[in-house]
């Protein structure tokens, strides 16, 4: 699938943006230098005739989104969180793409409601209404259950979505091929990789079990999370393509002017949704990686209510260590241990020098310290930083990719309940808590005692491993006999090290 008939949809894919008037849109949002302009303009222009024309009336960049399919509308979503990189205008217009999409027919989502779940509608429901709201995946139907009155919300599939993402996906491998065979210096980014990721990321996100079962985890782990609420899932009226949640009545965190009229406090809110974030991911490791504004509503007590569950993040305990340090070192302006754990971590090549890496990041932090958010230009933030991972030789690291969207997410979310939010001073709290709790003498004393405990499960293989490694020194004391002349002292002194590390085995189990 992934041959040359894919430079057909790349095609087609710049000459969408031209016919819908989308192209300059997304040349002066991303401030592209002329040359660039130049030749995207005359690659383009061409094939303008063969582009998608999408719906007249929506605006261009949407219009030209919407029509290349629903990978692109993901895309789209994450910009719509922005407005400091691409503009409070295209922003505002993307921000469509959250939920605003044209619905599908009832009928059909009727239809798939009776085949996935085994029953008539209204066996299961005593009402059912009209979409009340359309994303890229699915969309949402406000329901009531037949047997205990409750209003739900339930989530259906577009029609021929698995179809449309893998055309999608399938041409974002060729494009990433061609990248890596073109451009070699592109390489230590991983385009394949990357891409790889959001493919599986995206089959996740196809099957509504897998998502019903990560909103139970979520709601578990943020079950003491104040001012934060997570729906409870349905599972018995839930399948692969049809999801059903218990009703939120909220406003959309999007509609300002409305959250304004109810008397929430927005900059209350801006901190509260960046915070909750950052705890989650350090603490819990698991964390909603789809965060924009469609997928939160505030309620009327003004708790910040999250749904829509099929992109969610993991994280590791070292990672999340290390995350926390790079973060708390940008917040005390340490940009040496900032250096030193990139470096520890692997991040940054061993052969890179650690000073010049620090003075780097230097150039990167002092700029944004003292700054809100409209005297900071997050676009050239990003470009500057991409010059430093690439000057450093940084390789993309997959399995931070949801984790740093998500932050770009979020912190776009944040600034659009309040502009000048500081984003270090609202975080500081949050990384100084875990670094107490989670790097020092305490999370030493935790791991020495997770240690143990894997052990332990190895206890009555312990006699049995001791043996192998004392038969295993008795072969290497007789090889380095035979080399050395101090062999047999050196054996010796193998086998008794072996012998203590097992004693002190014994010990910390009895």
């Amino acid at each position: 699938m992934r041959g040359p008939h894919n430079v057909w949809r790349l095609i087609r894919t710049g000459a969408t943006l031209e016919r819908t008037g989308a192209m300059n849109l997304a040349l002066d949002a991303f401030d592209a230098p002329a040359p660039l302009r130049l030749v995207a303009r005359v690659m383009a222009w061409p094939f303008k005739w063969l582009g998608h024309k999408g719906d007249p009336s929506m605006p261009p960049a949407v219009r030209a989104l919407s029509a290349l399919g629903p990978a692109y509308i993901k895309f789209g979503q994450v910009l719509s969180t922005r407005p400091d990189v691409v503009g409070d205008e295209l922003a505002l217009q993307l921000r469509v793409l959250q939920d605003k999409l044209p619905p599908f027919p009832t009928a059909y989502a009727i239809a798939t409601v009776e085949e996935e779940l085994g029953a008539s509608l209204a066996t299961i429901f005593s009402e059912f209404s009209e979409p009340v709201a359309a994303a890229s995946i699915a969309q949402v139907h406000k329901a009531r259950l037949k047997e205990t009155g409750e209003e739900v919300a339930v989530k259906i599939l577009r029609p021929g979505i698995e179809k449309a993402f893998r055309k999608d996906i399938d041409a974002f491998y060729f494009a990433a091929s061609m990248i890596e065979l073109l451009s070699p210096s592109s390489r230590r980014l991983h385009p394949t990789e990357v891409i790889k990721h959001f493919d599986g990321v995206v089959r996740g996100e196809l099957d509504l079990r897998m998502e019903a079962a990560a909103a139970g985890e979520y709601a578990a782990k943020t079950a003491g999370d104040v001012g934060f609420v997570v729906p409870k899932t349905h599972f018995f009226h839930s399948a692969e393509r049809v999801m059903t949640m218990e009703w939120a009545e909220g406003i959309a965190f999007g509609d300002v002017e409305a959250i304004d009229a109810a008397g929430h406090d927005r900059k209350l809110l801006g901190e509260r949704v960046l915070q909750l974030f950052l705890r989650q991911a350090l603490n819990d490791g698991y964390f909603h990686a789809d965060m924009h504004q469609g997928n939160l509503k505030v309620s009327p007590s003004g708790d910040i209510i999250a749904y829509d569950f099929g992109i969610m993040g993991r994280i590791d305990e070292y990672t999340r260590r290390a995350y926390a340090e790079i973060l708390i070192g940008f917040i005390r302006k340490d940009y040496r241990r900032v250096a030193e754990v990139h470096f520890e971590a692997g991040y940054v090549p061993a052969d890179r020098d650690i000073d010049d890496f620090a003075q780097a990041l230097r150039a990167v932090g002092e700029p944004i310290f003292g700054m809100n958010a409209t005297q900071i230009s997050m676009a050239h933030l990003l470009a500057y930083l991409f010059e430093v991972t690439e000057r450093f030789g940084m390789e993309t690291r997959t399995e931070l990719i949801l984790l740093q969207r998500t932050m770009v997410v979020v912190e776009g979310v944040a600034r659009t309940m309040h502009p000048e939010i500081n984003i270090w001073q609202v975080a500081q709290p949050v990384v100084e808590d875990y670094i107490k709790e989670n790097v020092g003498p305490k999370a030493l004393l935790r791991d020495l005692v997770s240690t143990v405990q894997v052990l332990g499960r190895f206890g009555p293989k312990l006699p049995k491993l001791m043996e192998t490694a004392l038969n295993q020194s008795h072969d290497s004391e007789r090889a380095i006999r035979k080399d050395q002349p101090n062999g047999r002292l050196i054996g010796f002194m193998w086998g008794i090290g072996v012998a203590a590390a097992a004693w002190v085995v014994w010990l910390l189990l009895s």
